[in-house]
């Protein structure tokens, strides 16, 4: 695991134990009655153009993306570019996120919101089904197999659906029950480098019923087009749109091309 993952689980650990309570998850829970339904995540990939597209102002990696930015000025403008999902990163300390930016995202978006964040505990999922999330994120790289599982479960009981974040082919066994759709990342966690291919070589081993999405380093149309001839069935594209002075146009843009280059693909 690399060191960022170390660093950020361990605030993770830290925010949870500080958050944990009993007043706190009555509070969840009342908010969870009131919130609205979970729109349906995987089929929403399927069925529109598969394009998650991430709402984020950091990372720890590349630092300030788009710094002061509200998921307001970007999210109703992803929904209407026609993408399937949004991401909205909650994380604070490392993506400069919040509770309170999935709450606006969701009531900006017209399609699924995933509560992208560093789930290991099971107040996170009912953090996100009381602010609104339709799916979350879980990574295998930071989570065991039977914890994985765990929360993968919990969150289908919730009426949360999961996208299982994989690096590697050894961590195609964490698909488990609950787990709706498989994210493949690109990126090694060790070197950082981006490989499609690898991607493409850890598809193969899933099965072939589940619902597929390809992250990181995809550059535009042309990696899209390779990737859904490979089988994929969507992309998360964040930083990409979130560099740009108007990301929501960005988000048009891309979605318009790739719908031209279906016609001949």
């Amino acid at each position: 695991m690399s060191n960022y993952l170390d660093k950020i689980v361990a605030r993770k650990r830290e925010e949870v134990a500080q958050a944990k309570s009993k007043a706190y998850t009555a509070d969840l829970q009342a908010m969870i009655a009131d919130a609205p339904a979970p729109l349906p995540f995987a089929q929403s990939i399927r069925q529109r153009n598969g394009i998650i597209a991430e709402f984020k102002r950091r990372s720890p990696s590349k630092g300030a993306i788009h710094e002061g930015i509200l998921p307001r000025d970007v999210v109703g403008g992803y929904s209407e570019a026609g993408v399937s999902a949004i991401s909205c990163l909650t994380d604070a300390d490392f993506f400069g996120g919040s509770l309170a930016d999935l709450r606006e995202a969701v009531a900006c978006a017209s399609v699924p919101v995933l509560r992208k964040e560093f789930v290991i505990d099971e107040l996170q999922l009912l953090e996100a089904r009381a602010y609104g999330a339709s799916a979350v994120l879980l990574i295998a790289a930071i989570l065991t197999p039977a914890e994985a599982a765990h929360l993968a479960l919990t969150a289908k009981q919730l009426g949360l659906e999961v996208l299982m974040e994989l690096h590697g082919q050894d961590e195609v066994g964490y698909v488990s029950e609950g787990v709706t759709v498989a994210g493949i990342n690109n990126r090694d966690l060790r070197t950082f480098n981006v490989d499609l291919d690898h991607s493409i070589r850890v598809s193969h081993l899933l099965p072939p019923d589940l619902p597929r999405i390809s992250e990181s380093g995809i550059r535009g149309v042309e990696d899209m087009v390779r990737l859904r001839r490979a089988g994929f069935d969507g992309f998360l594209i964040g930083e990409s749109f979130m560099r740009q002075a108007d990301p929501a146009e960005a988000c048009r843009t891309l979605c318009r091309e790739y719908a031209e280059s279906l016609k001949y693909n």
